[in-house]
């Protein structure tokens, strides 16, 4: 292969900017409010007024916590998802925290769609 071919594929794989999110968001956030009775989504749960929302819509507390694994399985699953944690709301994202004993299993489950909300959370 020529030298010259293969200084510019690097250049270009170099200088080439991939995105993987949307550029241009409705907003800038959008905290969740629980109400189960709301018929209006905007791409998740209705929004919360941006005046009354608080430090607190941003933290959950218990991740740095083991989880009680004295169970059949020997594992205890810590999800953290927009019910949880209402200010992420929209934002696609979504986390598990899995403490294990030890021989402990992850049972076999799925992602529908890609949300953790799905899960049983029960074991």
């Amino acid at each position: 292969m020529d030298v010259r071919l293969l200084f510019a594929i690097l250049i270009i794989s170099l200088v080439s900017f991939t995105y993987a999110s949307d550029p241009s968001p409705l907003q800038d956030f959008c905290v969740a409010v629980k109400d189960d009775e709301a018929k209006v989504f905007v791409n998740g749960k209705i929004c919360k007024d941006p005046n009354m929302v608080s430090a607190n819509d941003f933290f959950f507390p218990g991740l740095n916590m083991p989880g009680n694994t004295s169970n059949p399985l020997g594992s205890k699953v810590t999800p953290v998802n927009v019910n949880q944690l209402p200010g992420l709301n929209t934002l696609g994202i979504s986390l598990a925290r899995i403490d294990f004993a030890p021989y402990g299993l992850n049972p076999p489950h799925t992602h529908p769609r890609g949300t953790e909300n799905d899960i049983p959370l029960d074991l």
